[in-house]
């Protein structure tokens, strides 16, 4: 019977040619940590809006703690991804990633239909997510080439967010929110695609690329929610 996180050869590199069981392997033992990692960051966000964290973690503090913490926790990730530490590493740091959530969530519980936007956004996340999967399992070229396109939208994200927390732009965020949402959906997609084909041999680091990616996609979208669909009371 096969067991979750069942370990497979991690000296196999990208480029070198992985048997198609050692790939199911590897995507099979990432969606089981990447369904297991979603409990964590429920987790941290209850924590985050029980305690209302989202009151320190405002401006530049919020911005320099979730900076420090997030690069912190990803190269820990990176350094113990090859031993049994990583996964408690990786589940601490999607703790973390919760409790960094839990501000926007405050935001939304504001609204009168607050749940709802949770829920929604919830299930057009997860709707990406299995129709990147399953496109990734149709598409029979190489998508490798993208990397570096999506990797350079991801700095202009990231620089375009470091703008807007100082300006606090409306706009600045819709744009954002939905450059996001865009570039992540291809993000999954790719992510899937290097483990289909053998890129990706570690299902830890697999693991972390699609939970950011869903992540970011699931931050985005709630956000536009709350902008066009929060009902005050």
């Amino acid at each position: 019977m096969n067991q979750p996180f069942q370990h497979v050869d991690l000296s196999v590199g990208y480029g070198q040619a992985l048997s198609q069981e050692q790939r199911h392997r590897v995507l099979r033992n990432t969606y089981w940590l990447l369904a297991l990692s979603l409990v964590p960051t429920v987790l941290g966000a209850w924590v985050g809006v029980a305690t209302n964290l989202a009151s320190v973690l405002s401006g530049g503090v919020g911005l320099v703690v979730f900076l420090a913490g997030a690069f912190g926790f990803m190269f820990a990730i990176e350094k113990t991804k090859h031993s049994a530490t990583g996964v408690p590493v990786l589940l601490g740091f999607t703790f973390f990633m919760g409790l960094m959530l839990s501000r926007l969530i405050s935001m939304v519980l504001g609204f009168k239909n607050g749940p709802e936007l949770i829920m929604t956004a919830f299930g057009g996340t997860a709707g990406v997510f299995f129709a990147m999967a399953s496109l990734a399992t149709v598409i029979k070229r190489d998508l490798s080439g993208m990397g570096k396109w999506l990797f350079v939208g991801v700095l202009v994200l990231l620089v375009g967010g470091l703008v807007n927390a100082f300006v606090g732009s409306t706009a600045g965020m819709l744009a954002l929110s939905v450059a996001a949402i865009g570039i992540f959906s291809a993000y999954m997609l790719y992510d899937i695609k290097q483990i289909i084909d053998g890129g990706e041999t570690n299902y830890i680091s697999a693991t972390l690329s699609l939970y950011l990616d869903i992540y970011n996609v699931f931050q985005s979208l709630l956000s536009l929610l709350g902008i066009f669909g929060g009902e005050r009371d």
